[in-house]
């Protein structure tokens, strides 16, 4: 089984902070430092730190070569990503305050140049038990969906950020789909949890969703089946890319085990491990680190 991640790649430019810049403010940072990110390449990342074979399908510029190299040291197949000389790289400003919080601001660049060829040589060697992998960073994501679908492909989608377009995608054609409680709630138009959660299931009853909770952990729900399982308590240094590790880990265990409660577990155990480190893909545990942390 292999995952086959349509994703972006960003050059995350992290500042640490008090407090997010307001309107019209100039607000000194206390520490800056730059380092590879994107939902697409965080995800990649967890699935490969979590013993899963992972093929990355984006773009970045050639004069970032350097960000391509480390990506592929973690354990990712990149040969199905392209190099541009046109358009910029991906990128992110990140602030980040002393509590972990923080705020992003993206720039889309290289992350909106796939193309159909490339989406239709990438699935022609995925096999029939293989997973396609999105996220909202990345174009052509509609495209991406019905030719996964038609090729019978299962497809797990992280529809962040949340954007407009999403509402017009065919989400019944997702096997399993991530969001966070704030997503819930914009993709299914309603004000609060539980409302989001009933019509989660009621609007797509054949798409097992996974909702992250932050701190209070995560929830699994398809039909009348519902499993939680608590956060793990920790030191929040940074809270970026805890999300994608979580996303990652869950649908690398779920895949190899099909256990959905192991699989919330390994995730949330992960997640919790990448916001006690600063930054992205550098914060994103191993298998045998997340290992120790649950048996601990």
């Amino acid at each position: 089984m292999a995952v086959y991640n349509f994703g972006s790649i960003n050059i995350d430019h992290i500042y640490s902070v008090e407090h997010f810049v307001e309107p019209g403010e100039t607000l000194s940072s206390s520490h800056y430092k730059q380092v590879l990110g994107g939902k697409g390449a965080n995800q990649s990342i967890a699935c490969a730190r979590a013993n899963c074979q992972v093929f990355h399908i984006g773009s970045v510029n050639k004069k970032d070569i350097h960000y391509l190299e480390y990506l592929e040291g973690t354990g990712v197949n990149c040969d199905l990503v392209t190099q541009t000389e046109e358009t910029a790289s991906g990128h992110a400003i990140i602030q980040v305050t002393a509590e972990g919080e923080n705020a992003i601001v993206l720039y889309t660049g290289a992350n909106h140049t796939l193309t159909s060829a490339q989406i239709q040589g990438a699935l022609e060697q995925a096999y029939a038990n293989d997973w396609v992998l999105l996220q909202n960073e990345t174009n052509k994501i509609e495209e991406i969906i019905n030719t996964a679908h038609a090729k019978g492909l299962k497809i797990a989608f992280n529809p962040a950020p949340m954007t407009n377009n999403i509402k017009a995608l065919d989400i019944t054609k997702i096997d399993l789909l991530f969001v966070n409680e704030i997503e819930a709630m914009q993709l299914t138009q309603t004000q609060n949890i539980a409302s989001a959660r009933l019509a989660l299931t009621n609007s797509y009853p054949s798409t097992k969703v996974v909702m992250t909770m932050g701190k209070a952990g995560a929830v699994f729900l398809h039909q009348n089946e519902s499993i939680d399982v608590a956060g793990k308590q920790v030191d929040v240094v940074d809270t970026t890319a805890a999300g994608d590790t979580f996303t990652g880990y869950f649908l690398a265990n779920y895949c190899d085990t099909n256990d959905v409660k192991l699989a919330l577990e390994h995730a949330t155990a992960a997640a919790a491990l990448c916001v006690t480190k600063s930054g992205a893909a550098p914060s994103i545990p191993n298998a045998q680190e997340v290992a120790l942390f649950i048996n601990s």
